[in-house]
């Protein structure tokens, strides 16, 4: 097998195929070039450094008070607002003008006297005592970047060139390609930096999540035999999706949901199934906060988790992974001693990558290994106490391999998947599955 073949294999298809020759190399050659390699086949491409927008008189009704969690604070500036917050570092914090009129012949308010700015995030907000009124507008100027990714494309004619991707202030998706052409690895424009390092380039080296080989019984079939019995028998069966936002997902289409998505392929592989789905998701909650809510609550753990009766219960709790192995492994103890009593089988999803600076991660690449304790104690709790755990965290760790930062799955900026990255839990559930 030549080289090359890489490329050759990508371009028929095989997305299970997971690289053994010598993958595509990149590296910077310059402050804006990064030299690519595949196989025999090389080329230095120049890059265009991040798209930059320019904001004039900007119109806000009234300005909110300095006040909230540092990732939305204020309010948000429109430009660099991202799914319900603002996108960290893509704003040129000097260039930011406050005024109440639009034009320079405007009023100028102060920074830190009359609103304060949140520097990395970009919410800003009116100070009390400032000059700010709270019911009239405001108009803001400023300037921010945008996020791109561009692609390294191997063309039909076995050339090497750069195909540039659309800005997006926080996910960018890679350019389209031709027809023959093979897209060898993404350069990660990430909002305002000033040159091109490692941490930005992602070479392809596999086409898709290497999907495990199917030997021996399955895990539904050792630990879900319930659940898993009704859907081959095409009986009834109540699946109830329990998590935070993930799970509620007000952001995204009902059927791009990750349930939905595994609803829908649930059905298509046992297709004479009965199938209910049903969704409790709490945003900002966490296990612990279910269990503590009173009788009456909106969220009562027995009224709106156990008193459902499903036949199996599917968990995703990022807002739990605060957790240490210890606290998982008694918090989760209660909970599985529910699901028992109730007769409920139980599959915990693994959650994704949120921010890499919240997860202590220093960049996008090199990251397959999961460093939260949330996550080593999950999986120790499913060997412990045979609880399936359909375990998307791996998936998510690999996706650099595939060309992509997965912080560009993530729609607020933070935590919140689209509909790709909702997919991969999808994905993981159907591993559990014959």
């Amino acid at each position: 097998m030549k080289k090359n073949s890489f490329g050759a294999l990508l371009s028929l298809g095989l997305t299970s195929w997971v690289l053994a020759a010598e993958p595509p190399r990149m590296e910077p050659a310059d402050a804006w070039q990064v030299k690519v390699t595949s196989g025999e086949i090389s080329a230095v491409l120049t890059v265009d450094p991040p798209d930059l927008v320019t904001v004039a008189d900007e119109k806000y009704d009234t300005l909110a008070l300095f006040q909230g969690p540092f990732w939305r604070c204020g309010t948000p500036l429109i430009g660099t607002k991202a799914e319900a917050c603002s996108v960290a570092d893509a704003l040129e914090n000097a260039s930011l003008t406050v005024r109440d009129g639009p034009g320079a012949a405007a009023k100028t308010y102060a920074l830190d006297k009359d609103y304060k700015l949140e520097p990395r995030w970009g919410g800003f907000g009116r100070i009390e005592g400032g000059a700010i009124p709270a019911d009239k507008p405001v108009f803001a100027s400023y300037r921010y970047a945008m996020m791109r990714l561009d692609s390294a494309v191997l063309t039909a004619d076995k050339k090497i060139v750069l195909r540039k991707g659309v800005p997006h202030v926080a996910t960018p998706r890679p350019p389209e390609l031709a027809a023959g052409e093979t897209r060898v690895g993404n350069v990660w424009l990430s909002g305002r930096i000033d040159k091109l390092t490692p941490t930005n380039l992602f070479p392809i080296m596999e086409a898709a999540y290497p999907e495990p080989p199917r030997a021996g019984p399955t895990v539904a079939e050792k630990l879900l035999p319930k659940t898993l019995a009704k859907l081959q028998a095409g009986a009834p069966v109540r699946i109830l999706a329990w998590g935070d936002s993930v799970t509620e997902c007000i952001y995204l289409p009902f059927a791009q949901k990750w349930q939905e998505q595994f609803a829908a392929r649930l059905r298509e592989r046992f297709p004479k199934a009965s199938i209910v789905m049903l969704s409790e998701g709490w945003g900002g909650r966490a296990t612990a906060s279910y269990r503590a809510e009173p009788p009456g609550s909106p969220h009562n753990y027995a009224e709106k988790v156990l008193a459902l009766k499903p036949d199996l219960i599917v968990s995703e709790f990022i807002n739990d992974a605060s957790l240490n192995e210890a606290a998982v492994l008694d918090n989760y103890g209660a909970i599985l001693k529910d699901f028992k009593n109730l007769g409920a089988e139980w599959a915990i999803l693994t959650p994704h990558y949120s921010r890499a600076d919240w997860m202590g991660l220093k960049q996008e690449r090199e990251i397959d290994q999961d460093p939260r304790p949330y996550v080593r104690g999950v999986r120790l709790f499913g060997e412990n106490n045979h609880v399936a755990v359909a375990d998307a965290s791996l998936r998510w760790g690999r996706l650099w391999r595939q060309g992509l930062p997965y912080s560009t799955l993530l729609m607020n900026n933070i935590n919140h998947p689209d509909e790709r990255g909702m997919k991969l839990f999808a994905d993981a559930l159907m591993e559990l599955f014959p």
